[in-house]
């Protein structure tokens, strides 16, 4: 094995003098942030370490099959930490309310693949280049010698297709596909998580997709699609905001789009952005962080404050002068 780079020495320097760890992620999880907390937090609790999973929000549905034992719990006052561990946030404030209860601690490790990541931690291990913190994770685990079991095997795998769009997104490298086959290897079981990430949505969310098939709009001669979420049809649907995850692919693969926005009521005065782009030559991260958040090339997003239609004019008229800047 090479020899670790000098920021997971650190890192795992940092573990071994710590007892107790608390493994945090960003609010609204996806795939590839649960998947990163529980396989961190199962390979520690193998450690000998006492651990705990932190995330503000609940596991989604469709990835409880990957806690059965419930391990991923909200946060809670009272509790210190020798070192907080986050993955896949890339901000301290998108950690919400659990940054209110990690304040207790003597480290603070961040380990993200986002390239607007804020180095919020005092030890920060970014990589861009990754596809998925699941990589990032799986990376320290082969470093720190930790068996990689199959439960943690299906933790990774889960993290890493999820956010490669089950390896189809341009940020797949050859090394995801290696990646992914050593965790077959280790015992993930291919069949099962590909039943339940992608074969199993509940009713609510076909519900909630009719409702995005029904009202997206195409503009900007068809190279931009929108559509709007709101609490009325969350309601209507049954759906919970969980349910949203990947509808906005939807739209995407529409054949002229470069561009899809969701746009969705957060709280009163807050909407939350979504963009997604298909062109090598359209940064949505630039475009997000215009208003204050941020994320990769092709998958961006942000909380922005303002009136629904003063948000969506804005954020459509910085889509529209990115397209037209890159001549697509």
């Amino acid at each position: 094995m090479k020899p670790a780079p000098k920021t997971i020495q650190r890192i795992l320097e940092g573990i071994a003098q710590s007892e107790t760890l608390c493994v945090v992620g960003h609010i609204r999880p996806d795939g590839d942030c649960i998947g990163s907390q529980l396989g961190l937090t199962l390979a520690l609790q193998n450690a000998g370490k006492k651990v705990t999973c932190w995330n503000q929000d609940p596991v989604p549905v469709k990835l409880r099959f990957l806690d059965p034992d419930k391990i991923v719990q909200q946060p809670r006052a009272g509790s210190s930490f020798d070192c907080v561990i986050a993955v896949d946030c890339a901000s301290f404030e998108r950690l919400g309310t659990v940054g209110e209860f990690i304040k207790d601690r003597k480290l603070l490790i961040n380990i993200d693949h986002h390239a607007s990541n804020t180095r919020y931690g005092d030890c920060n291990w970014i990589s861009p280049r990754e596809p998925s913190s699941g990589e990032l994770i799986l990376k320290l685990a082969k470093s720190a010698r930790w068996p990689i079991t199959p439960p943690i095997a299906d933790c990774l795998f889960t993290a890493i297709s999820t956010d490669t769009g089950s390896f189809q997104y341009a940020s797949t490298r050859p090394a995801t596909y290696h990646a992914a086959a050593e965790l077959v290897k280790r015992g993930a079981n291919l069949a099962k998580v590909c039943n339940e990430v992608y074969q199993s949505y509940p009713l609510s969310r076909v519900r909630l997709l009719r409702h995005v098939y029904n009202h997206f709009h195409l503009i900007h001669q068809n190279r931009i699609a929108y559509f709007w979420l709101k609490k009325a049809d969350y309601d209507r649907t049954g759906a919970a905001p969980s349910d949203s995850e990947g509808l906005i692919d939807h739209i995407r693969d529409i054949e002229p789009v470069v561009v899809a926005c969701t746009f969705e009521q957060a709280e009163p005065g807050l909407t939350r952005i979504s963009l997604r782009s298909k062109s090598q030559k359209v940064n949505v991260n630039t475009i997000a962080t215009q208003f204050g958040g941020g994320g990769h090339h092709a998958a961006a997003g942000a909380r922005t404050p303002g009136s629904p239609l003063s948000v969506q004019r804005r954020v459509l008229k910085a889509i529209k002068q990115a397209i037209d800047a890159a001549g697509e």
